[in-house]
């Protein structure tokens, strides 16, 4: 038995050798829902994307994944495996004054590259825009970790086949299809990379994201598609389509690459988009609805993973899973399950690894999904996000709130905030709104009175309050009075916004009464 044992040992330490060489390709998709690629829906606009959809069939595709409502801080997110209230990064960058990445921060590359049991190789191609476009900040993505970059730093580029890129700190003009570019960085860095070490690579597609410029005819089908700025203005959907089959053709010669060189059966794949569709792009039912904003078309991304870690392919997931989740598994999916080691004690980390999903086990990695949007200066549109399995509850920044039953509503289009609420709904707001309130450490819930005769819910709003209190019913209110804590009427009005900056702090009632005479009474804290 000992010398069995003996044995076993080194058998076992090269079954984790092999896991650790296992190579990790991070496909990431520019301005894209889930909704196009045939892969969760087969609508007639869904593009002709093969490849992805192969990945799909062998691999995992998550029906329930969050990204930011805009690129930069996804991208930070995924890089850092910090939410954007961590990073700074809150929204999308675009000149000097917007907040930009610490470049002190633990990139997934950096952990990999320098802290890994085995160390890896490491090239981020394509898109960065984690950082503005300053001489001074070139240099940036080879300092946080990566061995090899080539791209831009910018959120668009303004011509597809004529453009500025960075390679390792130095400039260049490219007037090669973006798309094929950033394929042909990819494939001449792995060229570089010696056979026995295993990499990390990092693809960020500008693709399909604006300007939608008529993509080769090698790399999609542009029967119809004349390329004239008219015809792309009276057609961009078309072009918009054309654009991510260009994709998908160039991500085929990476994998066809990656056959040749026997690196392809162990490579891992996770392909994303890094924020919902445009407005001029969306095919949901409310197009305001979109990128730039926290519904959940607007947050919710194409999400596949494919590869050897993969146990059981071609499934469905309805995991809750974040894009910052993506820091951590790729650390273990490259054998660096003592990852946290490495991160400083003072350093939260969000990211959840989903490796063991991508397993095969039944296991709950979260209970909710979290996303915001927060700009300088402050947007209408800003604000943070949470769900669970069915319940989507949306803050505004400017205080006002939304909540929606997803499983029953997609499109986002009741407001059960402003409708008769059940004691189920209700629950499942305070979990989210409580959940949200730890997490960011910001915010108030509702209050809330059930009426028992007709089973509507009062709500007051934003509690603790320090101006205006806000007070919604689905029965037509009459009157609100305010008491202090010995019953003392202080106010009385017939409105739903009340302004009681005047008022000191402390604690307060509000009896509410309706058009049908019933009367409730709610405590509220003004600050």
């Amino acid at each position: 038995m000992k010398n069995i044992y003996l044995l076993f040992i080194p058998l076992l330490f090269s079954y984790t050798q092999i896991l650790a060489q296992e190579n990790t390709v991070l496909l990431i998709a520019d301005d894209v829902s889930a909704d196009y690629f045939g892969v969760y829906s087969k609508t007639t606009d869904t593009a002709k994307a093969p490849n992805i959809r192969s990945l799909a069939e062998n691999g995992i595709r998550y029906t329930k994944a969050w990204a930011a409502p805009v690129c930069s801080p996804t991208r930070a997110g995924m890089l850092t495996g910090q939410y954007s209230f961590r990073t700074g990064v809150g929204g999308v960058i675009s000149g000097t004054a917007a907040p930009q990445l610490d470049t002190a921060e633990m990139t997934i590359a950096r952990l990999l590259k320098s802290y890994a049991p085995t160390k890896y190789a490491t090239a981020c191609v394509g898109k960065w825009h984690v950082h503005n476009n300053a001489p001074a900040k070139r240099s940036y993505p080879n300092l946080m970790g990566f061995d090899f970059y080539s791209g831009s730093f910018n959120g668009a580029i303004t011509d597809y086949y004529n453009y500025p890129i960075i390679r390792n700190g130095a400039t260049d003009t490219v007037k090669i299809y973006a798309t094929t570019q950033t394929i042909n960085d990819a494939i001449a860095w792995l060229d570089t990379v010696q056979s026995t070490k295993p990499f990390f690579l990092w693809v960020a597609f500008n693709a399909p994201h604006t300007p939608y410029h008529l993509p080769p005819s090698s790399l999609c089908n542009t029967a119809g598609l004349t390329g004239t700025q008219a015809h792309i203005d009276a057609n961009p959907k078309l072009y918009f389509k054309a654009a991510i089959e260009a994709m998908d053709t160039e991500i085929g010669r990476l994998i066809q690459y990656l056959k040749t060189k026997n690196k392809f059966t162990n490579t891992n794949f996770i392909f994303i988009g890094d924020n919902g569709s445009s407005r001029e792009m969306a095919q949901n039912a409310d197009n305001t609805k979109s990128k730039e904003t926290i519904y959940d078309y607007g947050v919710r991304v194409p999400f596949v993973v494919s590869g050897p870690r993969v146990t059981n392919k071609n499934i469905e997931s309805d995991a809750l899973i974040n894009t910052v989740d993506i820091f951590a598994t790729v650390a273990e999916m490259s054998g660096f399950t003592s990852w946290k080691t490495s991160i400083p004690s003072s350093k939260t980390i969000d990211s959840r690894s989903f490796l063991p999903i991508v397993n095969g086990e039944k296991v709950l990695i979260r209970n909710w999904i979290f996303s915001e949007q927060f700009n300088t200066p402050s947007e209408a549109k800003d604000g943070k996000t949470i769900r669970n399995q069915d319940y989507h509850l949306l803050r505004m920044d400017n205080g006002t709130e939304e909540f929606y039953n997803q499983t029953l509503d997609k499109e986002e289009a009741n407001n059960l905030l402003k409708t008769t609420i059940s004691s189920t709904d209700w629950s499942n707001y305070k979990q989210l709104c409580d959940t949200l309130i730890a997490l960011t450490g910001k915010g108030s819930c509702q209050s809330a009175s059930i009426n028992n005769s007709n089973s509507t819910i009062i709500h007051l709003y934003p509690n603790p309050v320090s101006d205006y209190l806000h007070i919604s019913s689905d029965i037509e209110i009459t009157e609100v009075s305010i008491h202090n804590s010995i019953g003392k009427k202080l106010m009385i009005s017939n409105s739903n916004e009340i302004n009681i900056s005047h008022l000191d702090s402390g604690i307060y009632f509000v009896e509410v009464t309706q058009k049908n005479k019933n009367k409730s009474t709610h405590k509220i804290i003004k600050i």
